[in-house]
């Protein structure tokens, strides 16, 4: 298995302009509340979150001497970019349908601020580190599984499709810069486990908000089938604890979990839609 990141790996923004439904169907993934409400939750907290990862890692960028790195890097801030644009038209509709969607991002906004006031930078770029990894675990299970996305509405399932090969195309971005400038493991995983704390409270607390705006969040078969899906024997988030628990090992490097292939064919995908375009 690899253990530093692959050679001749090119990381480059892919100028997507997806066109959201307008109105957005209120439960766009095969019409259930729980499982479109867990992507809408995430999704509002991408744009906050990825320009935190933006500016964690940019702190850097003058340290590293390293010309693949610096171009990695540069590719990296150019997709997190575009995520965090998509992201909050996305986060639009969801307004539009009637959810609090400003309280979320307040709430996000006001914990980033404490982050990037309290901690230094490079608690900083450990936490984004982490983090990374979390949505890479996630992104790999989704291009993997392609059921995960089935009865999706067809640009929503294009949305984040696209959003995880981008994730798992920059996964060890910020873990190889933290190397370079740093390199404490102590730090990163307590980075992830402050992280992945708040990444599930937030999520919790978005979906809860949802699915409370939907006269959802007592309806014990709504909880007893979401959660089945998550966590149940075919769960989506069930393949990935050990994935996920591969970080706090001593000597972890992301591509590790060595999914180039997946990466490569999934490109094609995108590559080719987007020259049938041009």
């Amino acid at each position: 298995m690899a253990s530093t990141t692959p050679e001749g790996l090119v990381i480059r923004p892919r100028h997507m302009d997806f066109e959201f439904p307008d109105p957005l169907p209120r439960h766009w993934h095969s019409g259930d509340a729980f499982k479109s409400h867990l992507f809408d939750a995430m999704s509002v907290l991408f744009p906050d979150g990825e320009r935190f990862f933006i500016d964690s890692v940019r702190q850097f960028r003058d340290q590293i001497e390293d010309p693949v790195l610096k171009e990695q890097i540069r590719g990296f801030i150019g997709q997190e970019g575009h995520h965090s644009r998509e992201h909050l038209e996305y986060s639009n509709r969801l307004r539009d349908l009637g959810y609090d969607i400003g309280t979320i991002e307040r709430r996000a906004q006001a914990r980033i601020r404490f982050t990037q006031k309290k901690f230094s930078a490079r608690r900083q770029l450990a936490a984004t580190a982490a983090l990374e990894h979390i949505t890479a675990i996630m992104a790999d299970g989704l291009l993997k599984n392609p059921e995960y996305m089935a009865g999706a509405h067809p640009v929503m399932a294009r949305l984040w499709r696209w959003h995880a090969l981008e994730e798992t195309e920059h996964k060890a971005v910020a873990f190889d810069v933290y190397n370079q400038v740093c390199g404490s493991h102590r730090m990163l995983r307590r980075a992830m486990l402050m992280g992945t704390f708040f990444f599930i409270l937030d999520t919790t607390r978005g979906l809860a908000h949802m699915l409370k705006r939907d006269g959802l969040l007592w309806n014990w078969r709504v909880w007893r089938d979401g959660l089945n899906w998550m966590w149940g024997r075919n769960g989506i988030f069930r393949p990935l604890v050990g994935t996920y628990l591969d970080f706090f090992k001593k000597g972890f490097h992301p591509w590790q979990h060595d999914n180039l292939d997946l990466l490569y064919k999934t490109r094609e995908e995108f590559d080719v839609a987007q020259a049938s375009a041009a």
